[in-house]
């Protein structure tokens, strides 16, 4: 066991974004570099909240001061990754691009339109620039959020969207509001909407339901009637018939996303026999000669996917901090790629 004789006591004054935190969470964030069981044993041995031993459960308030006894080089080897405080690896980073479009924002909240080609998060490929990072350094530029006051706490989006999708990615600016908007999504008090080109002709609504199965090797869903997979649910619905080439055609639609999975509208679609434009990997023959003549004409080697419009439902009265959301809906402008291949194959 880490010995009390070269501890240091460090106080940490819980603010607002600490607040309503589980201890070990809060611990795990603080030292990203403990290990799981080397954060409940420095629970039962080495943590005190306003000056009492408190489970690893136990739910921070704010303003009140958690005690921490470690030694320096224990503290260094457990809070590396991020350093003291989150100040090395947030003020002194170096800052990423902006490339995303803001469509909302306010005090709690921050709406970005994201570009194509760009990680919602980053990964083991990417780790910087990302538009987790992009949003991070708008705010510390914009003195929205100050990383050097903040224990635990960075904004972070609460929707994901593929690399190649376009369209909304909302964010908490708050710890608050985060909870919150998780919690919405969770309730489906938010609905998504997404505009999207389908190979061939859809001339009616479509409720899309079933089972889906990830592949995680091959990084592809399949949809089954039933089965032991996530439950899935999909709106389709057609705006506009486009006829090109020699015969060919694809319809404009909007879908809604009913449950939120990894490639759910790719993959319910190309089940109906109408896969997205340009998708390859879920394509199957009947749309080659659809991808030929976008591959051929526009150089579109990928799905076309905007997350368009979102619209907040719910009970006001059940969101005591984003509560004034409900009702709203926010809009993002789809791109100058989605426009063009729009208007070429719709002859305007």
């Amino acid at each position: 066991m880490r010995g009390r004789i070269n501890a240091v006591m460090r106080e940490i004054r819980i603010n607002a974004n600490d607040a309503g935190r589980r201890l070990d969470r809060f611990l795990r964030k603080y030292l990203p570099g403990a290990s799981l069981s080397e954060i409940y044993k420095i629970i039962r041995k080495d943590v005190k909240v306003d000056a009492k031993r408190r489970s690893e459960s136990y739910i921070l308030n704010e303003g009140e001061v958690l005690t921490l006894y470690l030694s320096d080089e224990v503290f260094e080897k457990l809070s590396h990754s991020r350093g003291a405080f989150g100040e090395r690896s947030a003020v002194n980073a170096p800052k990423a691009k902006r490339t995303f479009r803001i469509v909302y924002e306010d005090d709690e909240v921050l709406i970005v339109n994201k570009p194509y080609g760009l990680l919602t998060h980053g990964d083991s490929h990417e780790k910087k620039v990302h538009l987790a990072n992009q949003v991070k350094d708008y705010l510390i530029a914009s003195a929205a959020y100050d990383p050097r006051n903040e224990k635990v706490f960075t904004p972070a989006p609460v929707n994901r969207l593929d690399r190649n999708t376009t369209g909304i990615v909302l964010f908490g600016k708050t710890a608050a509001a985060m909870r919150e908007l998780g919690r919405m999504i969770r309730e489906d008090d938010i609905r998504k909407f997404y505009l999207t080109i389908a190979c061939g002709c859809i001339g009616h609504e479509l409720h899309l339901g079933g089972s889906l199965v990830k592949d995680e090797a091959a990084n592809k869903v399949t949809i089954l009637d039933r089965g032991n997979g996530k439950e899935v649910e999909t709106i389709v619905r057609p705006l506009e018939l486009l006829s090109f080439g020699n015969g060919l055609k694809a319809t404009l639609c909007e879908v809604e996303l009913v449950t939120g999975r990894s490639h759910q509208i790719r993959a319910h679609l190309a089940s109906t026999g109408h896969p997205l434009i340009g998708d390859g990997k879920y394509a199957g023959r009947g749309a080659a000669l659809v991808n030929k003549y976008v591959r051929e004409r526009y150089g579109l080697s990928t799905q076309l996917l905007h997350a368009c419009r979102i619209e907040f439902r719910g009970m006001a009265a059940e969101y005591e901090t984003l509560g004034y959301l409900t009702a709203k809906t926010f809009e993002a402008e789809a791109p100058a790629r989605f426009k063009e291949v729009l208007n070429g194959l719709g002859e305007r």
